[in-house]
């Protein structure tokens, strides 16, 4: 967790985000913080039990603990992980999937593809968070 990095304003770091990005709703910031720290690469800038603002290669994304969005119209609909995830994939160029297959192996997180090179120029796995997200760690072959 966040120690040194104090909170946000919410309105100044909201009205700052551009391009696309995402927010996933998770059971547990923490462990969904080490996850993308860790296996993916990526940067906490903020992060407490509830909230986690991350960066990777520029741009942002967000963990929002279930218990946050109490009254969101989505909160009925992943309450199961079964909802969760479900026909996504988060693929994130650039990031070594050797290395983050590893890693994930490493913090027993589940591998459901190892590292293979692809037809579409890519060498890429597939990667279940503890909330059945699939991250797809990718880097391009070589030619």
């Amino acid at each position: 967790m966040s120690d040194t990095n104090p909170e946000p304003d919410a309105a100044e770091y909201g009205r700052g985000l551009r391009g696309l990005g995402f927010n996933l709703l998770v059971t547990d910031v923490p462990r969904s913080v080490t996850f993308a720290r860790e296996v993916l690469g990526a940067t906490s800038f903020y992060d407490n039990e509830d909230f986690a603002a991350l960066r990777w290669q520029g741009q942002d994304f967000m963990f929002h603990a279930d218990r946050s969005y109490r009254g969101h119209p989505l909160s009925g609909i992943v309450a199961g992980l079964e909802a969760r995830g479900a026909g996504v994939e988060l693929r994130i160029y650039g990031c070594d999937p050797d290395r983050a297959e590893a890693k994930a192996r490493e913090l027993g997180f589940t591998v459901l593809a190892g590292s293979l090179d692809k037809a579409h120029g890519l060498r890429e796995c597939v990667i279940l968070d503890d909330d059945g997200y699939a991250w797809v760690p990718t880097a391009p072959t070589p030619r």
